[in-house]
C-alpha cells in the first residue's frame, strides 16, 4: 500500500469517528423524570381544623349575695357530689370604712335617736300615770252611780276616759319600741370593720354547694376577700362527658352534617372515631393571623369510641379534627401528576420510555391524591410534576 493511500485511509477515519461523535452528542437525550405508579388504595377526603375538647354540661357557680369569701380550698380535679359538698362558704362582710364627715353625721344620728328613744320613753310614763288615774276614776264612778250619787253621763265621762287613757298608754309603748329600733339602726351604721358577726351574735354564713355530681374543673376565685352577688366562683362538671369543638371555614361548614364521620388526631395517642352531632346555624366572625375577617361556624363533635381510649384528655385540650367527606377504595394518582388540558385534565404516561399525553376524568380528590373515573389503568407509571420540557413522545428516564 502506498503512503497516499495510508494516509488517506487515516485521515478517513479519523473524519469518520468525529462525524459519529458529533452525531451522538447532538442526539436527544431521555428527559429524566419522577415517575408514580397508579393504584387501587383507599382515598379518603376530609377537611381538616384545629379543635379543642370540652366538657359538655359546665356549672359555673357564682355568689348568692355580697359578703366576705373565705379561701376556697378545692383543687381542679376534686370530685363533688351533687348538693352535698361545700365548695365555698361566705361570711357577712364588714361595715365600709366611714370617712370623717360621715361618721359625725351617724353618731350625731344616733344621738338624736337616742334623745328620741328616752322622749317616747317620758310620754309612756305619763301614759301610763294617765291611765292609772282614769281607771281610780272609773271605779269610784262605778261605786257612787250604785248609791245614786252621781249621774249616768258622768259614769259615761270616766269611762271614756279610761279607754282613752289606755289608748294613749299603747300608742306610748309602740312610739318607744319604734324609738327603740331607730336607735338600733343608727348604731348598725356605725359598727367597726372588725365586727365579724350581727349585734346579737348570730353570724349569718352562707355556703355554696354542688348542684351536680363531677369534679371541679376550674378555680376562678381562690383566695379570701370581699366578692359581690353575682361574681363567679369556679366551675364544675363532668369530666367523663366531652365533646369536640371546632370552628371551620363556613364555605367548609355547609359540607358537614350531624352524623358524618370523623377523626380525632394530633393529641398524643391514637386516632379516636368521632361522630358530628350539631352544627350550629349561625356563623360568627372572626379575625386570622394574618388579620383577615373569616366567618366560621361551631361544629360540635362526640366521641364514638369508648371513654377508656380517651380518659387521659381534658378539658379545653387541643386536637386535630379530620371530618370525613368521602372514603373509598379506587383508582387514585398523586395530585402533582395531573395538568389542566383544554377543559378537563391530563397525565404524561411512560410508554417504553415515551412520555404519552392520555386525557382522564378524575373525581375525589384531596391535597395528596385524585380518584381516577377513566383514562388509566392501576399500575401504570405517570410522570410527576412535568415540565415544559415533558412533550407527546419525548424520551424520558427515571430519574
Amino acid at each position: 500500500m502506498s503512503l497516499a493511500w495510508r494516509r488517506l485511509t487515516i485521515w478517513g477515519v479519523l473524519l469518520a469517528a468525529l462525524a459519529a461523535g458529533i452525531v451522538y452528542s447532538f442526539r436527544p437525550r431521555p428527559v429524566p423524570v419522577d415517575l408514580a405508579t397508579v393504584q387501587k388504595a383507599l382515598l379518603r377526603v376530609t377537611i381538616d381544623d384545629e379543635g379543642e375538647t370540652r366538657v359538655r354540661d359546665v356549672y359555673t357557680l357564682y355568689a348568692p349575695l355580697t359578703g366576705r369569701l373565705l379561701r376556697v380550698t378545692a383543687d381542679p380535679g376534686d370530685p363533688v357530689e351533687a348538693g352535698r359538698t361545700v365548695l365555698a362558704r361566705i361570711e357577712p362582710a364588714p361595715p365600709a370604712m366611714l370617712d370623717l364627715r360621715t361618721e359625725a353625721e351617724r353618731r350625731a344620728a344616733v344621738e338624736a335617736a337616742e334623745a328620741a328613744e328616752a322622749l317616747a320613753a317620758a310620754d309612756m310614763s305619763r301614759a301610763r300615770a294617765g291611765l292609772a288615774f282614769a281607771t281610780t276614776e272609773r271605779d269610784r264612778a262605778q261605786r257612787l252611780i250604785a248609791h245614786h250619787a252621781i249621774s249616768q253621763r258622768d259614769l259615761d265621762d270616766a269611762e271614756r276616759a279610761y279607754r282613752t287613757a289606755k289608748a294613749e298608754l299603747a300608742s306610748a309603748k309602740a312610739a318607744l319600741e319604734m324609738r327603740t329600733h331607730e336607735l338600733a339602726v343608727a348604731r348598725s351604721r356605725l359598727l367597726p370593720r372588725t365586727a365579724k358577726s350581727m349585734p346579737d351574735g348570730n353570724p349569718e354564713d352562707v355556703t355554696v354547694t354542688a348542684p351536680v355530681s363531677g369534679a371541679v374543673l376550674r378555680i376562678i376565685r381562690r383566695s379570701a376577700g370581699i366578692v359581690e352577688a353575682g361574681a363567679p366562683l369556679l366551675d364544675i362538671g363532668d369530666p367523663h362527658k366531652l365533646e369536640v369543638v371546632v370552628d371551620p371555614l363556613s364555605e367548609d361548614a355547609v359540607q358537614m352534617h350531624p352524623g358524618q364521620k370523623a377523626l380525632i388526631t394530633g393529641w398524643g395517642g391514637p386516632d379516636l372515631d368521632a361522630v358530628v352531632r350539631r352544627v350550629d346555624p349561625v356563623g360568627q366572625t372572626k379575625v386570622s393571623a394574618l388579620g383577615i375577617e373569616e366567618q366560621r361556624v361551631n361544629v360540635v363533635l362526640d366521641f364514638a369510641d369508648p371513654p377508656a381510649a380517651w380518659r387521659r384528655l381534658g378539658d379545653g385540650y387541643r386536637v386535630d379534627v379530620r371530618v370525613i367527606l368521602f372514603q373509598g377504595d379506587v383508582v387514585q394518582v398523586p395530585v402533582g401528576a395531573l395538568f389542566r388540558e383544554h377543559d378537563g385534565w391530563a397525565v404524561y404516561i411512560d410508554d417504553h420510555g415515551k412520555a404519552r399525553l392520555r386525557q382522564v376524568e378524575i373525581g375525589e380528590r384531596n391535597s395528596f391524591a385524585a380518584e381516577i373515573r377513566s383514562g388509566l389503568t392501576a399500575g401504570q407509571r405517570v410522570v410527576l410534576y412535568p415540565s415544559e420540557r415533558i412533550t407527546n413522545g419525548v424520551a424520558i428516564s427515571a430519574r
